[in-house]
């Protein structure tokens, strides 16, 4: 008999935590082990540059966000989490180390567009199946402790890869090789050690009417917010492009995106733990100011690598904050048996979002540097943090009636 949802007692819920954040921190040793190195991988290949980079980016993060909309929609139809999510895993495992035979621009695309449809069958279903591995009142806590072991993965990972290349004089396509053996890893722990958990449907399940049913009231208004904020929000690419420009050594490069995930796991647990006692909300506002303050610092920072650096630990503070918040936000506007859909919707905006920005910021960048690409993200940045603190004063209002 599976254990009823928000059970604390029963053993198979903190393991489920605990199982999940096991594997997505194996999963992200041979992610970044592979992601610290790419973009100045990329950018030698022939037919690539700061807009192919960004076209690059911003495809993969729309296909990454957009596609978890689907998933999240089966996993709430057939009531099956664990498989889709073994699915998408396994395939990014499969096909990340194909970048050590790409040769061209075109070859990087298409791999790294194929990792990001991994990540998007089983990211919707995954959170979905961690928010009902856990009660309410813990929930920003699970996500926290999620996103802090997967993040801790993501540390070691390019780490290691710095390792390698210095002290064994690997090469970046040898790295990719050996991404697969912690992918390994991760796939039999998802497999033997994660139970499936799925809330309780009232009735039949029918697609549209469940994506009305989560879009509405708050849940919408949240959304247009963070959209607002996706449209300006670069990935990690340019802020290591940034340690490019500023001169950082290419078997460098990975310890400075080492940087990013260690300021990144730091915050991620405290700021869960902060959530559960002030507000989800209100911590979502410290990540946007972290990001505003990323994008000013990019602004007026010469091109040293003392200050490339603390880009990469403001940068890292910002997504620690954010990818934590809006993830565990999620669940306070949707009804269990629609987790998996709202997910969906929400991955689904900042998908598209999301390939705005790195188009953007990418073309900015080529056409005109790196200071109009970072006044492109304060504007942006800036309406959003406008936006979610009238969200928070409207909300108290609502309340207080």
């Amino acid at each position: 008999m599976k254990p009823e949802k928000g059970d604390e007692t029963n053993a198979a819920v903190p393991r489920n935590v605990f199982a999940l954040g096991f594997t997505s921190f194996f999963t992200d040793v041979s992610s970044e082990m592979i992601f610290g190195i790419l973009p100045t991988f990329i950018l030698g290949l022939p037919g690539s540059s700061e807009a192919v980079l960004g076209l690059i980016e911003g495809v993969a993060e729309a296909l990454s966000h957009g596609l978890r909309a689907i998933s999240g929609l089966f996993s709430d139809k057939f009531k099956k989490r664990k498989v889709i999510v073994l699915i998408g895993y396994a395939f990014s495992s499969l096909v990340k180390p194909l970048f050590a035979i790409a040769q061209t621009a075109v070859d990087a695309f298409l791999i790294r567009v194929a990792d990001r449809i991994g990540k998007a069958i089983r990211t919707a279903p995954r959170d979905a199946l961690l928010s009902e591995s856990v009660s309410e009142k813990t929930r920003g806590v699970a996500f926290g402790l999620h996103r802090t072991l997967d993040q801790a993965g993501a540390v070691l990972g390019p780490v290691i890869a710095s390792a390698c290349m210095l002290l064994l004089g690997l090469s970046t396509r040898d790295i990719f090789w050996l991404s697969f053996i912690p992918s390994l890893i991760a796939l039999i722990i998802l497999l033997f050690l994660v139970q499936e958990r799925v809330g309780k449907q009232v009735g039949e399940f029918k697609i549209l009417s469940g994506m009305r049913s989560v879009l509405k009231g708050r849940f919408q208004l949240l959304l247009f917010v963070v959209g607002i904020f996706s449209l300006g929000a670069f990935n990690f690419s340019f802020v290591l492009l940034n340690a490019k420009e500023a001169g950082a050594l290419e078997a460098f490069v990975p310890l400075l995106y080492a940087a990013i995930n260690i300021s990144h796991t730091l915050v991620a647990r405290p700021a869960g733990l902060l959530s559960d006692r002030i507000g989800r909300e209100k911590v979502l506002v410290m990540g946007y100011l972290a990001f505003l303050a990323t994008a000013l610092l990019l602004l007026l920072s010469p091109k040293e690598i003392l200050y490339a650096f603390l880009i990469a630990v403001t940068f890292g503070v910002y997504a620690g904050i954010v990818e934590t918040m809006q993830r565990a936000l999620v669940p306070g506007y949707a009804e269990s048996a629609l987790m998996g859909t709202a997910y969906g919707l929400y991955y689904l905006v900042v998908g598209i979002c999301l390939f705005v920005a790195n188009t953007v910021v990418g073309a900015l960048w080529y056409l005109f540097g790196s200071s109009a690409a970072a006044k492109y993200s304060l504007i942006l940045s800036a309406m959003a943090i406008a936006g979610i603190l009238v969200f928070i004063r409207s909300q108290k209002k609502q309340t207080a009636t």
